[in-house]
């Protein structure tokens, strides 16, 4: 949520557009449920076996992860079950707001991050990575909106909507150190990504700034309200987290076999096109632990 991290500016290759619209499933698509794997199982940690592993999410990130009625849905949440299918473990999912999940992976409170986390270096000071996707951050505002985005120079003099403890957050409060006397970069916080889309739509905001495919997807799901502006930035990997212990190491040893076991089978490339974000794959050799590139 959140989550894409690098000031530095670079082109994303692919276009959000190919990123969008969750409900672009294709006939005969292979099965996007895992099927278990007993070498990818051995790797689970004794202390992790026999009970139910707890996963923080924040479910306001279509098409990543959201609520449908009282049932969290999205890519992200296909590919944990699947992941938890081929190790022969279970899993819950909690719905908690971001800014919270890295300090219960520490605490101890949850055992997996699963919520389109950036891997970045700061963070994996606090827990490990293990990489599984990859996306660019994009602005979006209001389609009445005048405004023209090309790079983060761009946001001198404008009110940025952004969800809190994202690196968008991070970014944007950065771009400002280079405007120029009474322009600075005016970015606020929400405790969700709907209260930060709320915020554009009322005009509290100007913009919102956002991970690329989800910018596409707030505009391809809100009838015409939103628009994107120019050309997503800042291509990173996501990362599934897990504590920063010998436990939590091997817990994501275990999550890297099994992501390599889903791409191997097919389940993986029908998950992504399940939420029709298979621009963001990335291939076995890439499902690295602690891949951050910044």
């Amino acid at each position: 949520m959140q989550r894409i991290t690098r000031v530095r500016q670079v082109l994303v290759t692919v276009g959000i557009g190919s990123l969008l619209l969750a409900s672009s499933v294709v006939a005969g698509a292979a099965s996007t449920k895992g099927i278990y794997n007993a070498a990818d199982a051995k790797l689970v940690p004794a202390s992790y076996k026999g009970t139910t592993l707890q996963v923080a999410t924040d479910a306001t990130y279509a098409p990543d992860e959201s609520m449908n009625g009282s049932t969290m849905v999205g890519f992200d949440i296909d590919l944990i079950h699947a992941i938890a299918a081929t190790l022969g473990i279970h899993v819950n999912e909690n719905n908690v707001t971001f800014s919270s999940i890295l300090a219960g992976i520490k605490s101890g409170k949850y055992q997996i991050g699963n919520s389109s986390f950036t891997d970045n270096k700061s963070r994996e000071l606090q827990v490990n990575f293990v990489d599984y996707f990859q996306a660019g951050e994009g602005v979006y505002a209001k389609s009445s909106s005048t405004i023209a985005f090309s790079g983060f120079k761009s946001f001198c003099g404008l009110k940025v909507a952004v969800e809190t403890s994202t690196v968008e957050q991070k970014d944007a409060k950065s771009a400002s150190k280079a405007c120029p006397a009474g322009k600075k970069v005016n970015v606020t916080g929400y405790s969700t990504q709907t209260d930060a889309n709320l915020a554009v739509l009322s005009g509290q905001a100007d913009v919102g700034f956002v991970d690329s495919q989800i910018a596409g997807y707030i505009v391809a799901t809100n009838q015409g309200k939103f628009k994107l502006l120019g050309t997503a930035v800042n291509v990173a990997p996501y990362g599934i987290a897990t504590p920063k212990t010998t436990a939590g190491a091997g817990l994501a040893q275990a999550i890297q076999a099994a992501l390599k076991t889903l791409i191997a089978n097919g389940t993986y490339h029908a998950i992504l096109v399940k939420s029709g974000e298979t621009a963001g794959a990335l291939s076995s050799k890439k499902i690295v632990l602690n891949g951050a590139i910044s």
